[in-house]
């Protein structure tokens, strides 16, 4: 394995996902310019060992066939719940001793006592550039390997459980490149040194940002609270703040280039589309009206696209199909990335569990939180709403209702703003910057937990 990108471009760094679910891969996909474009996934990489490549897909079939139960009464629920206390996130107060490993973590670590991740590692050190890895297992392959080159490991939620850290965290060389606060405190509680953690803020997207000063970001920012204030109440009250922050050129612009558009998106294991398509039913006569777009992202998933289009033609709206009700298909993972993103710089509100996604919250979108799925995400949904950018959602089968309610009185429009303002935006940047060991443009985050 040579350094080498589909772009040309050579990388600084390895880049390495895990393509279980969407989260780890969306972070990844986000510093692909590390990588020289190039993202290398842990469990799916041209010549990775039978043996690996099988404990790998044992994990993520098991993790989605019970997340897409979950929905199931009591049986679904328990067959969750277990899964989920395996992976638990223990309470953060009374802040107390949390460096002892948990059995999930014993676990992955008697696989890689019996070789599991060896392959990989000697492969990445035949040119070991710094690994950035966006899961805990490929850094611990690294640590345990003796990985000849830096080792960094990105958070990707709001807090994260003991497996995160490894046995013994005192004596490893991974470093951490934390999403908030609130993991750089639970990184202490879990035995890493604290040189060995930096504040960096989760990685969002650089086309949706445009560089230190965010020029791109405040554009697309402008166009969405154009859409999100119609009646000018968030406007009128912020003014002066809007103008600082935005510039008067800027709030001189009372109309959007694009119409109110509403994205629901589904994770990686396909769990809660079924909630798409109550949205879609809710919001049927405005999307008829043309008074509201609406994107049903399913992912990389056939079976999903098509569940969607369906939804659609019952629904009567067939003729609004690819223009106001948008369901596209991706020939890729990576596509999907690149689709989701270029997607979000004309969406206005991102409806969807409290994933990783509830950092998109900082770009200004306004989110509504479907239930969460898991322990991880009822933490990014009480983070989600304490910098006040996302609010759960209501009964979704009347939609059509409460959310013009919402935006109608300028509130979707603040939560947008809450977002831009309280939540990290240049992540990637930072990340580069500390993993290249640069001096940043970027103003340092402040410790909030």
């Amino acid at each position: 394995m040579t350094p080498h990108s589909h772009k040309g471009d050579m990388p600084r760094a390895w880049v390495v996902d895990v393509n279980m679910g969407y989260g780890h891969s969306r972070a990844a996909f986000a510093l692909k310019d590390l990588g020289g474009g190039h993202v290398l996934s842990a469990n799916h990489y041209p010549g990775i060992p039978a043996q690996d490549r099988s404990r790998w897909q044992e994990s993520r079939k098991l993790y989605e066939i019970i997340s897409r139960m979950k929905p199931i009464p009591v049986v679904g629920n328990f067959l969750f719940e277990a899964m989920d206390y395996w992976q638990e996130i223990p309470a953060f107060y009374p802040r107390r001793d949390l460096s002892k490993p948990n059995a999930q973590l014993r676990q992955i670590f008697h696989m890689i006592h019996r070789g599991f991740g060896r392959h990989l590692i000697e492969k990445l050190s035949k040119h070991p550039l710094p690994l950035v890895t966006t899961f805990f297992i490929p850094a611990f392959f690294a640590d345990y390997y003796d990985y000849p080159g830096d080792i960094w490991c990105v958070t990707t939620d709001a807090d994260i459980s003991r497996a995160w850290a490894p046995l013994d965290p005192k004596r490893s060389r991974i470093k951490y490149l934390a999403s908030n606060g609130r993991v750089v405190e639970r990184l202490k509680l879990y035995g890493v040194r604290a040189d060995h953690i930096f504040l960096t803020g989760f990685p969002l997207p650089k086309e949706l940002v445009g560089g230190p000063d965010g020029e791109v970001l405040k554009d697309l920012l402008t166009e969405r609270l154009c859409n999100l204030d119609p009646n000018g109440i968030f406007h009128d009250r912020y003014q002066r703040t809007l103008q600082a922050e935005l510039g008067p050129a800027r709030c001189r612009r009372t109309t959007s280039a694009h119409p109110m558009t509403l994205t629901y998106s589904v994770g990686g294991a396909g769990a809660q589309r079924a909630l798409g398509v109550k949205i879609l039913r809710s919001l049927k006569s405005a999307i008829a009206r043309h008074e509201i777009r609406l994107n049903l992202m399913a992912g990389y998933r056939r079976d999903a696209i098509v569940y969607y289009r369906d939804a659609v033609k019952e629904a009567g709206l067939k003729k609004e199909l690819g223009e106001w009700v948008c369901v596209p298909e991706h020939a890729s993972r990576a596509d999907y990335f690149s689709d989701f993103t270029q997607t979000l710089k004309t969406t206005d509100i991102l409806w969807t569990k409290p994933s990783e996604l509830s950092f998109y919250c900082g770009l200004g979108i306004a989110l509504v939180m479907a239930p969460p799925i898991g322990s991880q995400e009822e933490f990014n949904r009480v983070w989600l709403t304490y910098v006040g950018g996302g609010v759960s959602q209501n009964d979704p089968r009347y939609t059509g209702e409460w959310l013009f309610d919402w935006i109608a009185s300028g509130g979707v429009a603040r939560m947008a703003w809450n977002g831009y303002i309280e939540a990290p935006t240049h992540g990637a940047y930072r990340i580069e910057d500390v993993v290249l060991g640069r001096q940043s443009e970027i103003h340092p985050l402040p410790l909030i937990v």
